[in-house]
């Protein structure tokens, strides 16, 4: 069913327009993700779909009566309410149509006319109608519901709302617009201040909802799970693209490929003609050639197409380090409370070591442990040869808000660098011309981060420690570093609360949670998703998964598995025994502590030919590892 639709809208201020004759519609049930770069538009679009602005042409229309709301950045709260009853006031129209059901339900009781009788048995079927569709019977466990799920503690319910911070206040203005769930939702960054698992319930909540939604979002893991649809806001013009995010980003490169084609096929063909033209124009065939410019004259110009152009970053040569950049053994760090307990792990020169987890759960700290700025309480962190850190602090508190940019990021260790080669470094992470000079303090967030990586390659570190680095990137200066991070041939180690980072980036992940337990992940993002997903199906008798990332000893006993239906697909590995894979995958597990403490050891790299030998093992085992995980989880669903 249609909801709204849009014709013709144009909006700009005073630095020109921000697009012009953009016509689009959103069918209910349609999840539509709005992307741009930053500038572009997204915001103002959204006030004027939700009558907040309004546009210099054109005109939005709301269909079959709908409701659009939008989810306010900036928080207003009725002041003295308490958590619980301002979350409650978001279905005060539903909770007047259930007191208005029930005066109803009284009049129709002492009616005595037929024709009174009639209309109100009409009213009231209308509203109860109403009321069941919004599950308005069931108010206080909706409403329950929805605060459970963005991380509210039932303790929380009686508090005022001024007692809470900007963050949550925040999440409270989330809840109440999923709770009146208007006809159109439009969401301006809704996954801000959640965490993982939170943002993991608002995916799934959104997804099963049958209105309608146009979300503006930096987070590309959010886009891929929840949308259905992808708009693109670009050079004034919306287009429009079927599917996720994935999707969009594999398509809209082929649609340029394929606009840049048919633009140089028409303007070869034009320019084959013109030529003509003027070779023939005075001859014999003058005819011929007037015919051919009327030809010409009636062709539709095609303009060339346009991309959202991506920086080219890239983070250069380093000097080699040791082939073991971190060695981590025993490690445990407490304050009022742990923060990570008995943590082993071993990071490779050339590996990207991602930290993960909620809030408060200790990944700064142990970034701190592990750069040797802070003693743990007990275990030990050994670092390699040659290894030089470059630190990217996440509020870019390494760039002096007084400098120009040029002079911000010119290293102290080389004051004879020249200008020239360093205004080459700004220029591929997209700070060009005058930008260069610009005080840092003036910057926009996106180009104080992209100097600040430009000042990790001017100081030549060689394994790169980044606090939050997508924090202020758009997706295209996200996707940039993506590609910077995977060419980069020293290490990494990154802190990030953004999936899809985390997944295209890291191959050895850290989870905290927050309670003093870590998991190492030999894999990315998706591997512990697998992981999880599978460790959450115990309550169903299947068998959990182990903190350092395999197959706890109580799972190779009898574990009562539940038969569920089994999927209609074919299997990729051949039929084994759980309990089989389960052996192996303890085996290979401690194959690869014995490889990474052999690896850890100096007397190892005295023989060349023997550390070529041990790292292939660890690799081969790694690989081992990470099948025989693939394959334990095939048997768990098909045996």
């Amino acid at each position: 069913m249609l909801l709204l639709s849009c014709s013709r809208l144009s909006r700009g201020f005073d630095e020109g327009p921000l697009f012009e004759d953009i016509t689009f519609e959103l069918q209910a049930g349609e999840r539509v993700g709005l992307v741009g770069p930053n500038g572009a538009g997204k915001t103002t679009l959204l006030r004027i779909l939700a009558g907040l602005d309004r546009p210099d042409d054109g005109e939005v229309r709301l269909h079959a009566g709908a409701r659009v709301s939008l989810l306010r950045q900036q928080p207003v709260f009725e002041p003295g309410r308490t958590l619980f009853a301002e979350a409650r006031s978001a279905l005060d129209e539903l909770l007047a149509a259930h007191d208005d059901m029930i005066r109803t339900a009284e009049a129709l009781a002492h009616a005595t006319q037929e024709s009174e009788r009639k209309a109100l048995a009409a009213r009231y079927d209308r509203l109860n109608e109403l009321l069941r569709h919004h599950d308005a019977y069931h108010v206080d466990h909706h409403v329950e519901q929805v605060l459970d799920g963005l991380g509210f503690r039932h303790e929380e319910y009686d508090r005022p709302i001024e007692t809470f911070s900007g963050g949550q206040q925040s999440r409270l203005m989330l809840a109440k617009l999923l709770l009146a769930s208007p006809d159109v939702m439009l969401l301006d960054e809704p996954s801000n201040h959640l965490d993982i698992d939170t943002t993991r319930w608002l995916e799934e909540y959104l997804v099963q909802q049958p209105e309608a939604m146009l979300i503006v979002s930096h987070d590309r893991y959010f886009l891929d799970r929840v949308v259905n649809k992808i708009f693109e806001l670009h050079n004034r013009r919306l287009t429009s693209y079927p599917g996720n995010f994935q999707q969009y980003w594999r398509l809209r490169q082929e649609r340029y490929e394929q606009e840049l084609k048919a633009w140089e096929t028409q303007r070869d063909y034009i320019a084959k003609q013109e030529e003509y033209i003027r070779r023939v124009h005075y001859g014999q065939l003058h005819k011929q050639a007037a015919s051919r410019q009327k030809a010409i004259d009636k062709i539709e110009r095609l303009e060339r197409p346009t991309r959202i152009e991506s920086p080219h970053m890239h983070f250069g040569s380093v000097r080699r380090s040791g082939d073991v950049v971190l060695h981590v053994e025993g490690l445990s760090k407490s304050y009022d409370r742990p923060l990570f307990k008995d943590l082993t792990f071993t990071l490779y020169r050339g590996k990207r070591l991602g930290l993960m987890g909620p809030n408060g759960s200790g990944k700064t700290t142990l970034l701190r442990v592990l750069l040797g700025e802070e003693e743990p309480d007990s275990g030990k962190v050994q670092h390699g040869h040659l290894v030089e850190f470059g630190y990217y602090d996440q509020h870019l508190h390494t760039l002096p808000a007084d400098k120009p940019v040029l002079r911000a990021v010119w290293p102290d260790a080389d004051p004879d660098a020249e200008e020239q080669s360093m205004r080459a470094l700004l220029g591929r992470f997209g700070l060009t011309g005058d930008l260069v000079h610009q005080r840092v303090g003036d910057l926009s967030g996106g180009e104080k981060s992209r100097a600040a990586l430009a000042k990790l390659v001017a100081q030549g570190a060689n394994v790169l420690v980044l606090d939050e680095p997508t924090n202020h990137l758009d997706l295209w200066a996200c996707d940039a570093l993506e590609e910077a991070l995977l060419e980069f041939e020293g290490t990494a180690i990154v802190v990030s609360h953004d999936r899809y980072f985390l997944n295209r980036v890291v191959d050895l992940l850290l989870v905290l949670d927050g309670a003093g337990n870590v998991q190492v992940i030999h894999g990315n993002y998706d591997t512990y998703e697998r992981m999880r997903t599978q460790s959450g199906r115990t309550e169903a008798g299947m068998p959990s998964v182990r903190a350092t990332g395999g197959i706890p000893a109580s799972a190779r006993q009898d574990h009562g598995r539940v038969q569920t239906a089994k999927a209609k697909r074919k299997r990729k590995f051949p039929y084994r025994k759980v309990e089989e894979l389960e052996a192996d995958i303890a085996a290979t597990e401690t194959a690869i502590r014995e490889l990474e403490q052999q690896l850890a050891s100096p007397e190892l790299y005295r023989e060349g030919e023997r550390v070529k030998q041990t790292m292939k093992a660890f690799e081969e085992a790694r690989s081992r590892l990470q099948q025989l995980y693939e394959h334990w989880e095939e048997a768990v669903e098909l045996n």
